[in-house]
């Protein structure tokens, strides 16, 4: 069950009549927001609990912690989510090569165009200095992110659909282009020339090509294997 529907009945008004409480759910969203805008150092539990517009004291009554408030953030926003792909992928019937554009323009839709996107550059830039959050996001999103896809690239070889690869590092061939479209979405398009800005369908579209096109079995000339 979502955090935001863990909230007592009480605290389910509409938001205007009640200012001195908030559910999980507000609190949340306040705290995606400013680690967003802020990073992880430098967002305070008292800014969280002014923008959901609550006291710290109610804050604290559902996440003892800064740690614990940004964990909960990213279950309810990224971990969450996997047990929910994990079952689309064991439904899916179409080629392993549609599986891949599945899976790429998907994570866009519901995570990378998202805020919650914005969690992943926070962790590159500011894991070195807090190695226990980042040791949670390895266990809680790398971890099983890099499990799925190494599932889908070993359906693709067991099916001849994909030639014999060296999956565990074939996974970053995928998570390679999306984490640059991350950074490039929260860094102000640092590393894009100004003249063409880059659009994420396109460049996604442009990753998958160059990507299956390297993957897919090729007759061989003759038509010899």
């Amino acid at each position: 069950m979502p955090l935001s529907e863990l909230a007592p009945e009480e605290d389910r008004a509409p938001r205007r009549g009640r200012r001195k409480e908030a559910r999980p759910g507000e609190l949340l969203d306040a705290a995606l927001d400013l680690f967003v805008e802020k990073g992880f150092a430098a967002t305070r539990a008292e800014e969280v609990a002014a923008r959901a517009g609550v006291s710290k004291g109610t804050l604290f009554l559902y996440f003892p912690s800064k740690e614990e408030l940004f964990k909960a953030v990213v279950r309810e926003n990224i971990s969450g989510r996997f047990a929910e792909w994990e079952e689309e992928f064991k439904s899916f019937e179409g080629s392993t090569a549609d599986m891949v554009r599945y899976c790429m323009r998907v994570w866009w839709e519901r995570i990378g165009s998202t805020p919650a996107s914005g969690i992943t550059k926070l962790i590159i830039s500011e894991a070195r200095n807090f190695p226990d959050i980042a040791a949670f996001y390895q266990q809680e999103v790398i971890r099983p992110a890099n499990q799925l896809i190494r599932r889908i690239l070993q359906r693709g070889v067991e099916r001849g659909e994909f030639r014999p690869l060296d999956i565990e590092y074939a996974v970053f061939s995928i998570v390679a282009p999306m984490v640059f479209l991350i950074m490039t979405k929260h860094s102000l398009g640092a590393c894009v020339p100004q003249e063409y800005p880059l659009d994420p369908q396109r460049y996604i579209d442009a990753q998958l090509e160059t990507l299956l096109q390297g993957l897919c079995v090729r007759p061989a000339a003759g038509g010899r294997p």
